[in-house]
């Protein structure tokens, strides 16, 4: 009976073992702002479709389920998203993903009187991405954190 349940314990270690293995480092996913086109809005809110470019530099493939982005722009919140879409990010390879983003009309007035209050000539707007990727993995999902700037000008983020 005790080498029965020894047995059993020797397994069950083995499974564990096995299992943990499977939980590799994976890279960061590397995300980046393809695209801004304008939504229809309402009276105090503007509404834009974030379209990112999803690069994943691991050797599995990202499955996901819904996606949130999170948009700040120097160093203030300004607009948010969400998304039911569901796809792959295959491996070494990309996707390209829409979000349909909402810029509250007190997020849009709050950054006009901080750039207004600039002393310093402003030729570059200084952005925070943040967002997941939901689903997909057993952590619930992808996270992602990217960090750029747009020259003012005419030239594209950064």
């Amino acid at each position: 009976m005790v080498y029965r349940g020894y047995s059993l314990l020797v397994l069950l270690m083995l499974a564990l073992v096995a299992g943990c293995s499977s939980l590799v480092h994976l890279e960061p996913v590397r995300v980046s702002v393809v695209g801004i086109e304008p939504l229809p809005h309402e009276e105090l809110e503007a509404r834009f479709t974030v379209k990112l470019r999803v690069q994943n530099p691991n050797e599995t493939a990202i499955h996901f389920d819904g996606v949130f982005i999170d948009l700040e722009l120097e160093n203030r919140s300004f607009g948010s998203g969400v998304s039911d879409q569901k796809g792959t990010v295959p491996r070494f390879g990309e996707a390209l993903i829409s979000v349909p983003v909402t810029v509250p009309f007190t997020a849009v007035a709050r950054q006009l009187l901080g750039l207004a209050s600039n002393k310093a000539p402003l030729d570059r707007l200084n952005y925070r991405l943040r967002g997941r990727l939901g689903g997909g993995n057993l952590f619930g999902g992808v996270r992602f954190d990217k960090k750029g700037g747009i020259q003012l000008g005419g030239d594209a983020p950064q």
